[in-house]
């Protein structure tokens, strides 16, 4: 273990992935298609959303940390389809719901970020089960956020114990890593954690303004980023997605852009500014691929809508 650690050490203290490679001579682009949403309390409209998740059949989920709901939309055309949770006391009911995840049957997982609650529900919205609670002891969670489950476990980050919690889908809790401080393999408000396809899990270490990835163990691999404007530099990185390719797309908050790089951490592309307009951003943070069109869903949170962006012909699609 202290070898593995020394080594990891290495990876950051060296410089190696600290500094972006050229990208591609190809080049990513990307363009706007379409926005999703307004602000408002209405149906398919926003107050703060968040993450992304697609149903079973593949409908786009999106949290709405202010209003309580999840929302559902035809990703193509962006209609609302309906919503589930929203403010109460019930069992159903959300109060802040952030991170959130569908297994392979169609369930449906909510971190709920103010209570501690995870809360599943089934592929028609009904509510099953909750578990894990506010706190810091194990399978405790505070400020949990957008998460991810692979081989029947999930994986969520905490931004308020600094650390990933695993359960299984049932609930039981399984095992953590992480922890706060700043040497590799540690986490300061880790705010997302998203696999590829060979089963290595991406976190986006927030305050850290780094990118670290582990295996699914908890085993840190390697990890890239500093503070700063550049490209391959963070400013708060939030949320992660992974495309079809195995392309890593980060949201930052303090930059408002995305930045995509490949699975070694080497950058490609970004795109974004700060504003209003299409192609432009306040608060990002949840953001999510459909692997089968190769467009990017991506929260504009100050925006209260979700904008979306396609591949243009030669770009990251090829």
């Amino acid at each position: 273990m202290k070898s593995m650690l020394l080594a990891a050490a290495a990876l950051f203290a060296g410089g190696l992935l600290l500094s972006p490679a050229p990208a591609r001579a190809d080049g990513l682009k990307f363009e706007h298609v379409l926005n999703i949403g307004t602000e408002g309390t209405g149906e398919g409209q926003f107050k703060y959303v968040e993450d992304f998740a697609w149903t079973k059949d593949g409908k786009l989920l999106a949290t709405d940390a202010f209003h309580a709901w999840v929302q559902v939309f035809d990703p193509a055309s962006g209609k609302f389809i309906t919503r589930f949770g929203g403010k109460g006391d019930d069992d159903q009911h959300l109060d802040k719901p952030e991170g959130i995840a569908v297994d392979p049957a169609g369930n449906i997982f909510v971190a709920d970020y103010n209570t501690g609650f995870v809360k599943k529900y089934d592929a028609s919205y009904k509510w099953l089960s909750t578990f894990s609670e506010y706190g810091t002891a194990p399978g405790q969670n505070i400020k949990s956020e957008f998460m991810d489950i692979r081989d029947g476990k999930l994986f969520m980050p905490e931004a308020g114990n600094h650390r990933v919690n695993v359960f299984d889908l049932n609930g039981k809790f399984l095992y953590l890593f992480g922890g706060l401080g700043t040497e590799p393999g540690k986490m300061n408000n880790p705010e997302a954690a998203r696999f590829a396809s060979d089963g290595r899990l991406y976190v986006s270490d927030l305050k850290n303004d780094r990118m670290q990835v582990f295996s699914a163990d908890g085993k840190l691999l390697f990890g890239w980023g500093k503070t700063g404007d550049d490209k391959g530099e963070f400013k708060a990185p939030a949320g992660v997605a992974i495309d079809a390719q195995d392309r890593i797309y980060v949201t930052e908050i303090g930059n408002d852009r995305v930045q995509v790089f490949d699975k070694e951490g080497k950058f490609l592309a970004m795109w974004g500014k700060k504003g209003s307009g299409n192609g432009e951003f306040g608060n990002l943070h949840g953001i999510i691929v459909d692997k089968k069109t190769g467009h990017i869903y991506v929260a504009d949170t100050a925006n209260n809508r979700v904008q979306v962006f396609r591949p243009t012909p030669g770009g990251a699609g090829s």
